[in-house]
């Protein structure tokens, strides 16, 4: 009888010091976030109209820069895209994105997103087209 309840003891002991121990989130490995855009955005190779999206990092750990967007319920994936590293001096406890102005009425381009706490994060890279390579021929097709 003391065997059995010394053996209760000490399985309730370890599963309190289990639940007491803290777990890594998966917010923070994905470092998952929801953003909300009150106007279009643009980022690499499309334009996401106003709402709110799921931004977070790929499944990776060779490479912590691959930013999935996901539609608000994650039931659809917009975009997958391979971002270089992003760094500031100081982290902040608050996401943090910016954006690069585009010309005339073209949407503000999404330029990083550092989730709270962190001093890296994802710069997003765009690449154009000079229309002036297709007037010379020198543009691929």
């Amino acid at each position: 009888m003391r065997t059995l309840k010394a053996t209760l003891l000490a399985l309730s002991g370890a599963a309190a010091l289990a639940a007491l121990t803290p777990t890594a989130r998966a917010d923070e490995w994905d470092k998952k976030t929801i953003i909300t855009f009150s106007d279009s955005v643009e980022i690499p190779g499309q334009i996401l109209p106003p709402g709110s999206y799921i931004f977070k990092l790929a499944d990776s750990s060779s490479y912590r820069h691959i930013v999935q967007i996901w539609t608000e319920d994650q039931r659809q994936i917009i975009a997958t895209i391979v971002a270089i590293p992003a760094q500031r001096t100081e982290a902040r406890d608050y996401t943090t994105v910016t954006f690069d102005e585009r010309p005339g009425t073209s949407p503000m381009a999404l330029r990083t997103w550092f989730y709270p706490g962190d001093t890296t994060g994802q710069e997003f890279v765009y690449h154009y087209r000079s229309e002036s390579n297709y007037a010379y021929g020198g543009g691929s097709h």
